[in-house]
């Protein structure tokens, strides 16, 4: 089939269990041009060249056309400074990084280990004795969002609410065009906001009652950046709400099933638990949990394997696609978890790179180690299992396993 429906093809849901074949399909094409004007990367290096390169903006307002990324921008409050370029980002940035990790907040993400671990283990206990699990509803899931919702200062009672704004959200990065599109977008828009509007609030309740939680610490910072605007913490903390969790729930399903049509490995794992932070690292290549960077814009024309980019033209950098490129791993399509030089962009790269990737690291560790040994007796329902609909953010929307006979 001709290029320039690669990325129709990739959209297409029907190929969402297995978008593999369509990214080695766009590697041999090198840069893909598409018939509504947006650039296809999904080669290693010139993935990487381009996140490294400071003429490829990720503000939607460097579009021709800007209307094609409406959701970061469209709206009451502020971009997240996910969808802004330096000197904004990076202020932004480092404002939400300073109670978050290193180098002011070192201990934060590693004193969340117990209480990780304790949760993991509380949700696996609910294992014992039932015949059918789902993978996602009964462990993935609640697991990361108790964790950002008690990390940020979130009434547990409220993740309800949590979710349905956060689905609808993710909803909206289902790229696939057609008539559904403006009021899926809507919809997500609608959703940021009022999740925004609902942890503004949040915020100011902790103006003159603060706690130890991030919301507090953004609100009462003081740095050398200054403080964050109203509609900048409303922004920042929806995004530390959404990826802190969405992301991760991706990263354990993707996990167990590869684990689960791998019981060699499983076995191994199990046998050899110093493996794990290495097959963490594997799983982020070998099934990250984002595929598409879809908000790239070069501010000039940029020459990308003889391929000229022109200033404005939608650039889609396709993670996924790079991480399984040949010329940079060997035998790529293998899960390897003692795999060396394992660059991988499971986190992105260059400035935007995901600061929460030592949470997202941990949870993981944690959240699989956990589920390993109660995976021992069962197996899958239903190969390969129902994905969410995103081509952006990509995982298995419920993971069904049953008890094997006998067990």
């Amino acid at each position: 089939m001709p290029p320039d429906t690669l990325f129709e093809r990739i959209t297409d849901y029907a190929n969402r269990a297995d978008p593999y074949p369509l990214y080695a399909e766009l590697r041999e094409n090198g840069v893909a041009r598409q018939a509504n004007g947006s650039y296809l990367v999904g080669t290693y290096h010139d993935i990487a060249a381009l996140l490294h390169d400071p003429r490829v903006s990720s503000d939607s307002r460097n579009r021709a056309d800007p209307d094609t990324v409406p959701l970061l921008r469209r709206g009451t409050q502020p971009a997240a400074f996910i969808g802004l370029d330096d000197p904004e980002h990076d202020r932004l940035r480092r404002i939400a990084m300073r109670p978050f990790g290193p180098p002011h907040s070192p201990g934060r993400i590693n004193a969340l280990s117990g209480e990780i671990a304790r949760i993991a283990e509380e949700l696996a206990g609910e294992f014992r004795g039932r015949e059918r699990i789902d993978v996602v509803e009964d462990f993935a899931y609640p697991l990361p969002v108790t964790v950002i919702c008690r990390l940020l200062g979130v009434p547990h009672e409220d993740v309800p609410r949590i979710r349905g704004w956060t689905n609808e959200v993710i909803a909206s990065l289902d790229l696939k065009p057609g008539k559904e599109e403006e009021a899926r977008r809507d919809a997500g828009l609608q959703a940021r906001q009022a999740m925004g509007a609902y942890l503004g609030d949040l915020a100011d309740k902790r103006r003159d009652d603060p706690s130890d939680d991030l919301l507090s610490a953004l609100v009462h910072d003081s740095g050398p950046d200054g403080r964050l605007t109203r509609g900048e913490l409303m922004a920042t903390a929806t995004l530390l709400l959404i990826a802190g969790h969405e992301t991760t729930v991706n990263l354990i399903t993707n996990g167990a099933l590869t684990l689960l049509r791998d019981p060699g490995t499983c076995r191994r794992l199990r046998e050899n638990p110093e493996l794990m932070p290495g097959a963490v690292e594997e799983l982020l290549r070998y099934e990250p949990p984002v595929h598409l960077l879809p908000q790239r814009t070069p501010r000039t024309d940029v020459e990308v394997s003889d391929v000229t980019v022109p200033k404005g033209a939608p650039l889609i950098l396709v993670l996924a696609a790079g991480n399984r490129d040949p010329r940079r791993f060997d035998r790529p399509d293998r899960f390897d978890p003692a795999r060396a030089d394992n660059q991988h962009f499971g986190f992105g790269g260059g400035v935007h790179n995901c600061f929460g990737a030592p949470l997202a690291r941990l949870e993981t560790r944690l959240a699989l180690h956990t589920l390993l040994p109660r995976l021992r007796d069962f197996h899958l329902a239903e190969d390969p299992p129902p994905y969410r609909r995103s081509p952006v953010l990509r995982g298995p929307r419920h993971l069904r396993i049953e008890r094997a006979p006998g067990a």
